[in-house]
């Protein structure tokens, strides 16, 4: 595989189904040189906790004045194109990627390449397959662990550095079909419908929504964004 977008997403939690991305990063590789780069702040619609701050150095400010998700997966769409993906663990990034894509009717069905797969096979003396261990291996310092763009960048550096250690071992290192099916949305709960509407009403949000339309997801964010933003109803 020469030429892929290597792809790393910062997100609020481990459930595709419940948590959110809170940034995008990506870097394109052809015949094994930086061909374009992508970086992104997402503005969350949940509460971001503070561990997570803490780990990836993503302040609420920052987060604040992010883009919005509909924003940044149409930019990543559009940059990623139809090169194959690489990723650390890919498979959590992609099912984040293509659920996001899905709220926004857009298809994302990829092939990609799993570094740790790769560095499971073939770097056995390790004492773990971690990214930092991986770069340490490699003696490349990631300027920034656990943000979006520099794991990604630092990826795609310990991949081209797998290829050149393992040359006779070119099939490991081909694309293969990402298997990830989005599970069809429910229509929101007669609940949330009537949580949602008294939740409007009480800080008196005058925008339009159909909430008859909205799926069970859908509205599950906009209770968390209106809560985030303006508080829970007083008795």
């Amino acid at each position: 595989m020469k030429d892929y977008v290597a792809f790393d997403l910062e997100t609020t939690g481990l459930s595709p189904d419940s948590d959110q991305i809170i940034e995008i990063g990506a870097v394109k590789i052809r015949d094994g040189k930086i061909s374009g780069k992508y970086n992104c702040i997402i503005h969350p619609e949940i509460e971001v906790s503070d561990f997570i701050i803490n780990l990836t150095g993503i302040s609420r400010d920052m987060l604040r004045k992010g883009i919005p998700l509909k924003e940044g997966v149409e930019e990543f769409l559009e940059f990623s194109g139809d090169l194959p993906v690489l990723g650390h663990n890919v498979m959590f990034d992609y099912k984040f990627m293509k659920m996001a894509a899905a709220s926004f009717k857009y298809p994302f069905e990829k092939t990609g390449v799993d570094t740790l797969k790769v560095a499971r096979k073939l770097l056995t003396g390790l004492e773990n397959k971690k990214l930092e261990t991986l770069c340490a291996h490699y003696h490349y310092v990631n300027q920034a662990a656990h943000r979006a763009y520099d794991d990604a960048l630092a990826t795609a550096v310990v991949f081209e550095q797998m290829k050149k250690e393992f040359p006779t071992e070119e099939e490991i290192f081909q694309p293969q079909q990402l298997q990830f099916k989005v599970k069809k949305e429910r229509p929101a709960t007669p609940k949330q419908k009537k949580y949602l509407e008294n939740l409007m009403k009480y800080h008196a949000i005058g925008e339009c929504l159909d909430i008859d339309q909205m799926t069970q997801r859908e509205a599950s964010k906009k209770i968390d964004h209106i809560i985030l933003n303006y508080g829970v109803m007083k008795k």
